[in-house]
């Protein structure tokens, strides 16, 4: 297949249909599609009014503290001798990611909607935390799907969410991780589509889900760009974020499309190896195929089946991508690169003994790319990564991982 030429203005991605390009629009049960058309027109007509926008951007601002400062990473800068290396620091939002930028957004959609009852899935826990959090804050109660394994390895989030009124339903099936974690959510959803809101956590689902999260998500990069103007007076030579779903990174690059001189790097978990069958790079090891609603590239068996994730960032462990992912994937508008565990970790190490931040396992894969991207580009020019979550989850497994006892 020929990759279609790039667009001049991205600002007409998704069509009507919630199509980017061959990516996205909406493959759901027939009990499913009404509600799905309804989310789309409600969507639509809160996007358009001035009274929600506003209410957003002032809980944006007094509640989940933005605008995130954007910070220059004096010391990684000296240690890779490049690009000077900019954090964007959405890992210090309330609630210690950039998820809370799409929960807020959704939570304020659902009651606009009369809907009196939230579930989410989570993989990391981070979207559950999040989730959990608004709907404690609007009275809403919340039930949170989230596989067994990732219940495991993420305890300190599973009792956050428990601490803020929310019940963690643990998932068994296939291999305990976020995909299956979305498997349930969408079957409560489709059982209770009378009062239910289903807030999805990343840019994927069927439209508009995707867009909606994007649009949600967006305020990073738009952020980024106006803070980087003020503090260089130009705009960086590449912007990088992690990707699982690839919601952080989606809203960290939207706002930079039409800019050509900046480059958009993703970076994906390859766990053990995208050479190995433990990674989750779907676009890298994966092809197109649907899953959970939308057309994008998946994990897949010969047969088509889906393949089972692997990574030990459990946001990240998901064998699909949103879908705009995958047309910037194919245009070849973004570029798309992978870390391993072993990278992952030593970044997440790195970065806590010189900058004195602890990253969460996460961006903790987009750093681990940063050095050799900032030595390619070279002095003079600027990198800016998403930060988009903190370490304190992740400091069992890490533990773990380096075989020390906490």
């Amino acid at each position: 297949m020929n990759a279609p030429s790039k667009p001049n203005d991205y600002s007409a991605y998704p069509d009507a249909e919630g199509r980017f390009g061959g990516f996205g629009g909406r493959y759901v049960a027939e009990t499913l599609m009404p509600l799905v058309l309804d989310l789309g027109k409600a969507y639509a007509e809160a996007k358009a009014d001035p009274k929600f926008q506003e209410e957003l951007k002032s809980f944006n601002t007094h509640y989940a503290g933005r605008p995130s400062p954007l910070y220059f990473a004096e010391r990684l800068t000296e240690h890779f001798g490049g690009a000077k290396i900019y954090f964007k620091r959405d890992e210090l939002n309330h609630t210690g990611s950039h998820k809370i930028n799409n929960a807020l957004g959704q939570i304020l959609l659902a009651m606009r909607m009369g809907k009196t009852r939230i579930i989410a899935e989570t993989g990391a826990g981070q979207h559950g935390v999040a989730t959990a959090t608004v709907c404690a804050r609007f009275g809403l109660p919340c039930v949170v799907y989230m596989g067994a394994t990732d219940v495991e390895r993420q305890k300190p989030n599973v009792f956050r969410m428990n601490l803020l009124g929310a019940e963690v339903r643990p998932v068994t099936s296939g291999t305990g991780t976020l995909k299956d974690a979305m498997n349930e959510a969408m079957r409560d959803w489709v059982t209770n589509v009378h009062d239910t809101y289903y807030l999805i956590g990343t840019a994927a689902g069927p439209h508009p889900y995707p867009v909606m999260v994007r649009d949600f998500q967006s305020v990073i990069g738009i952020e980024a760009r106006a803070q980087m103007l003020e503090m260089e007076g130009r705009l960086p030579d590449a912007v990088v974020a992690c990707i699982g779903g690839g919601s952080n990174a989606i809203g960290l690059f939207h706002p930079f499309l039409n800019d050509d001189s900046v480059r958009l790097i993703g970076v994906e978990a390859a766990g053990h190896g995208v050479s190995t069958d433990k990674h989750a790079a779907s676009l890298t090891g994966g092809r197109p195929g649907v899953l959970h609603g939308n057309r994008t590239y998946l994990l897949q068996d010969d047969d088509g089946q889906i393949i089972d994730a692997h990574s030990i960032s459990a946001g990240l462990d998901y064998p699909g991508i949103g879908p705009e992912h995958s047309f910037l994937h194919e245009i070849g508008r973004a570029e798309y690169v992978s870390t391993t565990d072993e990278e992952a970790l030593a970044a997440f190490q790195l970065c806590s003994t010189l900058e004195g931040i602890i990253p969460a396992l996460e961006p903790a894969h987009a750093l681990a790319r940063v050095g050799e991207i900032a030595q390619e580009l070279g002095k003079g020019k600027i990198v800016v990564m998403n930060l988009c979550g903190r370490g304190d989850k992740d400091i069992f497994t890490v533990a773990e991982a380096l075989g020390r006892k906490i």
